[in-house]
């Protein structure tokens, strides 16, 4: 997982997107305040302008002017262009897409100031990214979000992991939601996940297997600086890091290894095209 800012590093991403077919980026939201003021920032965020405008606090005006900013450069780096240049849309249930461009598929999440983008070029992705020292022992959250295996497996680990483990369940259950297009829609005690240490599977509430290998999860640790302050100090902002949770599906329908936008048209259909174009038909009338 690389930490980005706006010049990059893009070259790093864009490799990672080609040698695994996915990559996760995340963010500082005092490196994505963008010079030149608002008439630059409306270029940039685009249709996404008058959603910030009508926004009231701005801490969320900036949280999501950067998380726009952070996803827009991600994906200008995967299909090379430029950020302006990123048609960014919305499904119905808020999921991003990019408007004409579906070889790829993307995700995003936000909290405090720390930003995360993922992209992938296999099939579905999702993303979440949650505080490490956030609260969520003893807080009803096992039996709002756990199932009954999940929490037999809590239940037999040892008590000083068990926030941990919680906090790392939560962000997976984000990002599987999020994969699906469900977000909080979809009731986190009915599907769980087993923190194998080889792999990490999805499972029924049971503990029995969900899927047949087609979903790919991981979780990461996205730390700060010694002090334990992941912007170096600035805004007054410490905490402990941050938990990242992602999960791929893998669509089956091959790869696509070119995602550029100058050269999205295959070359073979291009000239089958051009060539029907160039012949006579039976249509045309003689000279």
């Amino acid at each position: 997982m690389e930490v980005a800012g706006p010049h990059g590093p893009w070259d790093r991403v864009r490799g990672e997107l080609a040698h695994r077919g996915t990559a996760v980026v995340a963010g500082r939201l005092p490196d994505w305040r963008l010079p030149g003021g608002e008439a630059a920032l409306r270029r940039m965020l685009g249709r996404d302008w008058h959603r910030y405008e009508a926004m009231s606090q701005p801490l969320m005006k900036e949280r999501f002017s950067a998380s726009r900013l952070l996803l827009r450069h991600v994906i200008a780096a995967a299909i090379d262009t430029v950020p302006e240049q990123v048609d960014l849309a919305y499904q119905p249930g808020g999921r991003p897409y990019v408007r004409g461009c579906d070889q790829i598929d993307i995700s995003l999440s936000h909290t405090r100031r720390t930003l995360v983008a993922g992209i992938t070029r296999r099939g579905r992705i999702g993303v979440d990214v949650e505080s490490a020292d956030r609260r969520m022992a003893g807080t009803g959250s096992e039996s709002q979000g756990c199932t009954p295996y999940e929490l037999a497996r809590l239940d037999e680990g040892e008590a000083g992991e068990r926030n941990a483990t919680l906090v790392r369940l939560w962000t997976l259950k984000e990002a599987y939601s999020k994969a699906l297009g469900q977000g909080l829609r979809f009731r986190f005690t009915e599907f769980g996940f087993d923190l194998g240490a080889d792999r990490i599977r999805l499972v029924r509430p049971d503990g029995t297997p969900a899927d047949g290998g087609e979903w790919t999860f991981g979780t990461g640790v996205l730390g700060g600086d010694p002090d334990g302050d992941p912007d170096g100090g600035r805004d007054g902002d410490p905490d402990g890091g941050y938990v990242v949770g992602t999960a791929v599906y893998d669509s089956g329908f091959g790869e696509t290894f070119d995602l550029s936008v100058r050269t999205a048209l295959d070359a073979g259909l291009l000239d089958a095209l051009l060539g029907a174009a160039a012949s006579p038909t039976a249509f045309e009338a003689d000279p």
